[in-house]
Order: C-alpha cells, then structure tokens, then sequence
C-alpha cells in the first residue's frame, strides 16, 4: 500500500546513500564555489521545471550564502523583453534559445561559478546554457539523475548532456522517472529529486563556508529577515555585489 510511512521509509536510504556516494563531488565542487566567492565571484544557480526548486534552496535564504543569483526561466519576462504568454508553453526548456538570454541577462563576471539543475539532463535550454557557461570560461557544477540520464537521449542539437558539460557532478540520487514508489498497475508516485536537491544544496552551503572557516574569513551568509537585525545585516552584505543579486518576491 502506497503510504506517506511507507515514502519516508523509502526516501531515508537514499538521503543516507547520497550522503556517503557524493561526499568527494561535493568537496570539489565546494572547492570550485569557495574560490570564486572568495576572489568576488557570485554563484549563478539555474534549475528549470522542478529543478528550480534547487536554485531556490541555494538562493537568498536565511543560512544561505549572500553572492548568490537565481537564474530562471520567468527572468525571459521579468527581466528580459519576452511577452509574457511564453511562459505558458510547457516545451519552453527544451529550447536552447532561450539559453543564450538568460546567459546574457546574468551577465556573469569574472569569478562567477555556476550551478545547473535537471533531473534529467537532456533538455535544450539546460545543455545550451552549460554551453555557454563552459565557452565563459566559468566552471559548471550539474545537479541530475545519474540514473535517469544514462537512460534517455539527449534532446540538445548537440547530443550532449548536462553532465557531459560538467566540472563536477552531483548525483541527486533519484532514480529513472524521478518517482520512488512503484505502483502495483505500473508506474510510481512520490518524486524524490526535491528532496535529495535540497540535501545537496545544504551540503554545499556547509562546506563553502567551512572553506571561508579555514581561510580565516568570515562567509557572507544571510541572516533570517524575521529575526531582529536581519534586513540591516543583509542588506549591508548585498551592497557588496550591487547590480549582480536579483531579488524578486
């Protein structure tokens, strides 16, 4: 029987295997945040569909690192000059145009290191954008199914895949199809890529600031805005990066 005791038990495993599997990925790519943040660099975090709910466990959250900018699909409107009726097609990140706005409206810097989510890394807009951040001379770190990649085609121009692209990979853990449990007519239910991104994403988060730690360096790293002094201690620290932090309710 499908069961919300049944989901935990299924999802602790996984959370305990990505732990120990990924240990090694998450010190380089730590390494690779570290360095660019502490030369005045920014962590550019870009996930589409549900991915996005990666970029937004690294970004602008109380515990979080303050160089950080969210990259994502509703910037086409927000912040670039597309209407706003292109959001509703669904097939939009499989378009490797749109890639090449979102590029150019982060207009990354020197230092800069990204951070690209997909579950399953085949879409065009997520293998283009790795493209372009590899051309930038930036490094790439991939957050995708390891599982779930190897198993489907590469839908970019190119036949490459995210992780192909890759500095560092991060395997999520999930497996093919994103969902844990099976059901008994086929199928499955219960995705667990959100969950295990969000564990990587704090791992991450732990490990740049030991790494802030070890230099002697106090790490730029939010306060809550619902505590007393927050907005003031955040505040201060973004105006070190003026214009390169987008923040939008």
């Amino acid at each position: 029987m499908i069961s919300a005791q049944r989901y935990a038990d299924a999802v602790r495993p996984v959370l305990d295997r990505l732990v120990d599997s990924q240990a090694v990925a998450v010190d380089r790519a730590a390494d690779l945040i570290a360095s660019g943040l502490r030369a005045g660099g920014v962590l550019q975090a870009f996930g589409a569909g549900h991915s996005e709910a990666f970029a937004a466990e690294l970004v602008a959250r109380a515990g979080g690192l303050v160089p950080t900018n969210r990259l994502s699909l509703h910037d086409l409107v927000l912040h670039g000059d597309a209407p706003r009726d292109v959001l509703a097609d669904p097939k939009l990140e499989r378009d490797p145009a749109v890639a090449h706005q979102l590029y150019a409206l982060a207009a990354p810097q020197p230092g800069d290191v990204f951070v690209v989510a997909s579950q399953s890394g085949i879409n065009g807009s997520v293998v283009e954008l790795a493209t372009l951040v590899k051309r930038g001379g930036h490094p790439l770190i991939a957050v995708t199914s390891v599982e779930h990649t190897a198993r489907v085609a590469p839908r970019h121009p190119s036949g490459h895949r995210l992780a192909d692209l890759a500095d560092v990979v991060l395997d999520n853990g999930a497996p093919y199809g994103d969902a844990l449990l099976p059901l008994e007519g086929g199928g499955a239910v219960c995705a667990v890529s959100s969950v295990t991104a969000a564990l990587l994403a704090q791992l991450l988060t732990a490990e740049v600031v030991r790494r802030f730690h070890q230099a002697g360096e106090v790490p730029p790293v939010y306060l809550s805005a619902n505590v007393p002094g927050g907005d003031e201690h955040n505040l201060a620290l973004e105006s070190r990066y003026a214009g390169r932090l987008r923040r939008t309710a």
